[in-house]
């Protein structure tokens, strides 16, 4: 399995075979695909529990996700309003209560059978946090270049301002023991989270290892939310955390 590794570093602690994944899916406005990311996060055997955070959804995703928590062993916590990716992440590390954490989109893009791999450098205590690359192999088949580039330059200044060698910061699937998470204190409320989460971990001298994954782009026509606004607040935010 072809591997990235960073930041090399003693042990923390020992990981024990058997651990308990916490899933944490933040969605806003997601009716047409959040039924079967369930069923495929649920599917994945591993011990788990799954949080979920409506962050004031308005299409009916709400009611699906009130429905599905009566038939399904999930936790529902429903936002007041829409406040952003990374606000509707930090409510749901607020409930974390297993070993590790992964962070899991609630689009079809990502698909949770990838867990075990994922998981597999952390139970082998080869690593404190893993970052699913979707850029390993380079673009994957349907990525249009402007955001393949886009993705990849401000990886590449993420990687200059924090001393890591990532082929992709800006993935969903970022994959931390719970002694990472608690040392995050994530202040971002949109998907510049992403940047200050690598910024602290990279601070805080974790190990991580980076594993390519398989990732199915989707377009702006099916949902996609993410835009040039947010590009320049991952900037400023790479900035904040190097010098602030």
């Amino acid at each position: 399995m072809a591997e990235i590794h960073t930041q090399p570093k003693t042990a923390r602690s020992v990981v024990p075979q058997t651990l308990r994944l916490s899933v944490v899916i933040p969605v806003y406005n997601e009716n047409a695909t959040i039924e079967e990311v369930l069923r495929r996060v649920l599917a994945v055997p591993v011990e788990k529990e799954v949080i979920i955070v409506d962050d004031g959804s308005t299409d009916g995703t709400r009611a699906i996700l009130e429905r599905m928590a009566q038939e399904q062993p999930i936790r529902l916590i429903l936002q007041p309003e829409n406040r952003g990716k990374g606000a509707a992440i930090r409510t749901g590390f607020g409930f974390v209560t297993g070993d590790v954490v992964i962070i899991q989109d609630a689009d079809l893009e990502y698909d949770p059978a990838e867990y075990p791999k994922l998981l597999q450098p952390i139970l082998e205590d080869r690593a404190d946090v893993v970052y699913g690359s979707r850029f390993y192999y380079g673009r994957p088949a349907g990525e249009p270049w402007w955001h393949y580039l886009g993705n990849r330059l401000l990886t590449w200044i993420s990687n200059r301002l924090t001393g890591l060698r990532l082929t992709d910061m800006e993935t969903c699937y970022k994959v931390l023991r719970v002694e990472v998470l608690r040392t995050l204190s994530i202040e971002s409320d949109r998907f510049n989270v992403e940047p200050e989460i690598t910024a602290k971990i990279a601070r805080g001298g974790w190990r991580i290892v980076e594993v390519p994954i398989r990732y199915r782009p989707r377009f702006y026509s099916s949902g996609k939310k993410i835009g040039l606004r947010d590009a320049f607040e991952a900037l400023w935010t790479m900035f904040k955390y190097r010098w602030l």
